[in-house]
């Protein structure tokens, strides 16, 4: 079996922007494992385990994505996705996309459930996470990207892949399957 999912990438130059943005907002001496560049995407569908066999077939599938244009981006503000009311589990960075994402979305899910990959059926939220949080945080942290003062970056995307994600004790790691390239 394999964990796939495929992403959007972000720009390096737009990464190293919001990292430096989020030690603005809150420096950290090692107090957290925040989430490396090189894993800080948009998830556009999360495939989940499926069989190694299945894998060029759903890499041609996903060749109909080189059908779309480069996609027009902006980071926005920070949130949180909380476990319970004062729990925080998640801190993102919502994006505002082009729609264009959501027919992209919208195909993904169509063709991939020909491979019995489950539809998704919870609106898409587009958002990059920066922060798996593991232990209780402050309200002070909270509240810091809660009323953070985020400047607008605007930028394009050109590129989706279909990764790989392989689970271990330290946490995933990510491989490049493919890249799928937009107009």
């Amino acid at each position: 079996m394999i964990r796939l999912f495929v992403a959007l990438t972000i720009p390096e130059e737009i990464k190293n922007q919001i990292i430096e943005i989020r030690k603005r907002i809150f420096h950290d001496e090692g107090i957290f494992r925040w989430e490396d560049n090189s894993k800080i995407h948009l998830t556009l569908k999360f495939i989940g385990e499926v069989k190694e066999e299945l894998l060029e077939s759903i890499t041609n599938e996903l060749n109909f994505l080189e059908h779309f244009n480069k996609i027009n981006c902006s980071a926005e503000r920070f949130g949180f996705f909380f476990k319970a009311k004062d729990e925080p589990r998640i801190l993102w960075l919502e994006l505002r996309l082009d729609s264009s994402v959501d027919t992209v979305v919208e195909e993904l899910n169509q063709r991939l459930s020909k491979f019995s990959i489950p539809i998704e059926h919870r609106k898409f939220r587009a958002h990059l996470t920066l922060l798996r949080i593991k232990k209780s945080v402050s309200k002070d942290f909270i509240e810091k990207f809660s009323f953070a003062e985020f400047p607008k970056i605007n930028f394009i995307t050109n590129k989706i892949v279909l990764m790989q994600s392989e689970l271990s004790s330290q946490g995933s790691t990510y491989k490049e399957i493919k890249k799928y390239y937009l107009n």
